[in-house]
């Protein structure tokens, strides 16, 4: 295996499903303290959600309560319930290509901007014959962090 040529940098968000966003909601803000931050909603995605924060600045960490627009469409943002987990990573581009290159599947859709304006993309859940590495039943968001968070996050040299 060559050098990875990318660092990812720390979490940048966890995405939990439900048929409602009200109790995720009244557990993650009500109970637990999260801040609301915003909201997104794609009829593409089939999502509607709540953006609830933890922490603040490049160490702010996201916590988006989804639910499906239409419980009877794909995709279902509630079904695992714990959608997908988003790493911040230093160079999105580099990073999805050597990531290809070593075998690892990458879900439909490429690089484009995410709910929160930065650019992502997705590390399938399952592996396939072509692409024997991907996320052993985990959906992974890989998420181009911004200079501030690389500069916060990035500290020392890219791993081997």
């Amino acid at each position: 295996m060559t050098q990875r040529p990318f660092r990812i940098l720390g979490i940048q968000q966890i995405a939990i499903g439900g048929a409602s966003r009200d109790p995720l909601r009244r557990l993650w803000v009500d109970m637990l303290g999260l801040r609301l931050a915003g909201e997104f909603r794609s009829e593409r995605e089939n999502v509607e959600e709540d953006i609830a924060v933890l922490g603040e600045g490049p160490h702010q960490v996201e916590v988006d309560l989804m639910q499906p627009i239409d419980p009877a469409r794909s995709p279902r943002v509630d079904q695992p319930a714990l959608n997908h987990v988003g790493l911040w990573v230093d160079d999105l581009p580099v990073a999805v290509a050597w990531l290809q290159a070593q075998g690892v599947r990458m879900a439909p859709g490429g690089i484009r901007k995410g709910a929160s304006g930065h650019d992502i993309t997705f590390l399938h859940p399952k592996a396939s014959e072509e692409f024997p590495i991907a996320g052993a039943g985990v959906l992974i968001e890989l998420v181009q962090a911004p200079p501030d968070v690389i500069a916060a996050l990035g500290g020392g040299t890219t791993p081997a």
